[in-house]
């Protein structure tokens, strides 16, 4: 079933190692504050550290109590306090009321501040102005790198898509090039870097300063090339259905820092599991990136091969008995619990995608990609809205929408608009506003709708008649960014085609056949033609700030391609979906290749959308 690995393809670099670099300086920070103390941890911080350190680790090194960063008065005794942060004006406001409550009591401690990645300006200011910026330390945790598997890395920082796309904030970009720096300074020269996208750029430009600025050191390079890539760059691809296991158990049950919460419904039980879904993991390495039709079928067979294994034991006498105890049992009984729990997650997702009637979901995206049958996925839109299906869904498909048929009517953004708001609430129009400041869901200008043809027609027929053309012709007349790049890059298969997604032929069928994802097509033809060159008129569509640099040499000319050649590190800026990692799997497979994957978070659509919902929503 799992797809075959071409028997040249290279090994991945150990990323263990950025692990280790970030638990012991992290060890180094907390024994600066010798003795024992309390640590205050921010919620978003807690996953990902104990991926890093756990509790034992914590423990070992004087820290007493582990509290949960909540806003509101402490009831830690220590006479030391520690606060592991991300560098956020509201927390940093937090602790300087927790000092300054002290200071009201005439309570004397010792306080710390481990900023995580890096500590700004505006938090050392505010700690300043509130009168206690010398009665506590600051630090910074350079906790830039979390391996979630062989070949995933994450910055761990979802708001960075916000903070840069919408809000135009530029802070995050610092810390991205410093990952790439990090990445850079352990694993060797990079030969060639691509990228495209002001963000990337600003990114590439970050990096380059800092490694003018360190010593350079010779080391032997494991990867080869980087690619650089802003998520605005391709806007459609998390907004689509994800249908690879991995991508469909992220949308349903939220994979958090590589760990999902199975509920008591997949477990089979009275409560529920926590699972770490990664390679280690034989039976979800092995579905991971399968169309999800594909999956019961394996996992059928994995349970009749598992009993066939069991059944052996029959006939066996005591000294077979006691070598297939020794050497086989257990790893049975840890393959047969996995597969117990997968099982209940497929029955569970397939249970919750025929209530939401998943099959007509999936026409009428595909309708979407495909540029066909747009009223009647309007229709379809409209009846989403009005029965209050999911607020976030309805967004998503709106969205969807726009962006395939590069925006909307204005009749058709007005009508869906009203329809939106009354079924879900009038404060959504700042979210509107949100939507469309990033090119999520704009209305169209006029003189972009109509052809000269229907133009002329509309003026000699009455009101009723011209909205009727406007509907026919709509579809024809329309100069789409995404139709035209799917025609320039072929990122939509002939629908009259059949699709086997037993034997996926290209990137298509993490979609079910229907569309390439653009950010993947776009790395495949780069590094085909070693630059963007004949890409022009695809760049001139994505507003540019392409780029490709050759960044060093690390002695491999001589051969055609070396191990770290064949070893490619993509960097997604504003977050990447599952079903993307699973496309670059299979490229890689394809072509003799590895991808590394490093991103500033998981996203899928629910995350991206909910990004963009105002705060007081």
């Amino acid at each position: 079933m799992a797809h075959s690995v071409r028997r040249d393809a290279p090994e991945l670099p150990d990323f263990s190692l950025l692990k280790r670099l970030a638990r012991d300086q992290l060890i180094y920070l907390l024994e600066q504050l010798p003795g024992r103390k309390d640590l205050f941890i921010e919620a978003d911080l807690m996953s990902p550290l104990d991926r890093i350190a756990n509790v034992t680790t914590l423990k070992q090194h004087d820290v007493d109590k582990l509290y949960k960063v909540e806003h509101k008065p402490i009831v830690s005794t220590s006479d030391q306090l520690c606060f592991l942060i991300r560098p956020r004006i509201k927390t940093v406001k937090w602790i300087c009321d927790v000092v300054n409550a002290d200071k009201a009591f005439g309570r004397f401690r010792r306080y710390k501040i481990i900023f995580s990645p890096q500590k700004f300006y505006a938090c050392e200011n505010l700690l300043e102005e509130q009168g206690i910026f010398g009665d506590v330390t600051t630090d910074e945790w350079s906790f830039y790198l979390l391996p979630l598997d062989d070949d995933i890395i994450s910055l761990e920082l979802p708001e960075f898509f916000r903070d840069y796309f919408l809000e135009g904030d530029q802070r995050w970009v610092r810390t991205a090039g410093s990952a790439l720096h990090l990445l850079h300074s352990v694993y060797g020269p990079f030969s060639k870097v691509y990228g495209i996208g002001r963000c990337s750029k600003m990114a590439y430009e970050s990096w380059r300063e800092q490694v003018e600025e360190g010593e350079q050191r010779a080391r032997q390079a494991e990867i080869g090339n980087v690619f650089l890539i802003d998520r605005d760059v391709d806007l459609v691809t998390p907004l689509c259905s994800q249908v690879v296991y991995e991508g469909l158990v992220d949308d349903i049950f939220r994979i958090k820092c590589g760990c999902v919460e199975f509920c008591p419904d997949v477990t089979s039980s009275d409560k529920s599991i926590k699972v770490m879904l990664n390679s280690q993991d034989k039976v979800f390495n092995e579905i991971r990136n399968e169309h999800f039709s594909q999956v019961f079928g394996f996992l059928s067979q994995k349970a009749r091969n598992l009993q066939t294994a069991y059944d052996k034991r029959s006939g066996m006498d005591i000294k077979q008995m006691k070598t297939f105890v020794s050497e086989e049992l257990k790893g049975l009984k840890q393959e047969h619990r996995l597969l117990s729990l997968h099982i209940g997650a497929s029955e569970s997702m397939m249970k919750k995608k025929t209530k939401q009637d998943f099959q007509e979901l999936l026409k009428t995206e595909h309708s979407l990609l495909e540029g066909f049958e747009i009223r009647e996925c309007i229709s379809y839109i409209e009846e989403h809205i009005n029965r209050q299906v999911s607020m976030v869904e309805s967004m998503r498909l709106l969205c969807l929408l726009s962006l395939t048929e590069n925006g909307l009517l204005p009749k058709d953004y007005r009508s869906l608009k009203a329809q939106f708001l009354q079924s879900y609430g009038i404060e959504h129009l700042l979210t509107f506003s949100n939507l469309k400041q990033l090119g999520l869901l704009v209305e169209q200008q006029p003189g972009e709708t109509l052809t000269v043809m229907e133009s002329r027609v509309g003026k000699l027929v009455n009101d009723k008649t011209a909205g009727k053309l406007t509907d026919a012709f709509s579809s024809l007349a329309k100069k789409s960014n995404f139709r035209a790049l799917g025609r320039r890059l072929n990122l939509v298969p002939k629908s009259d085609e059949e699709y086997d997604l037993r034997v996926p032929r290209d990137m298509a069928y993490i979609f079910s056949g229907a569309y390439i994802p653009l950010s993947c097509k776009l790395i495949e033809q780069v590094l085909e033609r070693d630059g963007w060159t004949g890409l022009e008129e695809v760049t001139r569509m994505l507003n540019g700030h392409e780029f490709a640099v050759t960044a060093g040499s690390n002695g491999s000319d001589a051969r055609v391609k070396t191990d770290s050649q064949r070893i490619i590190l993509v960097m997604f800026l504003g977050g990447c979906t599952f079903s993307e990692i699973s496309a670059l799997r299979f490229l890689g497979r394809e072509k003799g290749l590895k991808f590394i994957v490093v991103t500033t978070a998981i996203t899928n659509s629910a995350r991206l959308l909910e990004s963009m919902l105002d705060n007081h929503a």
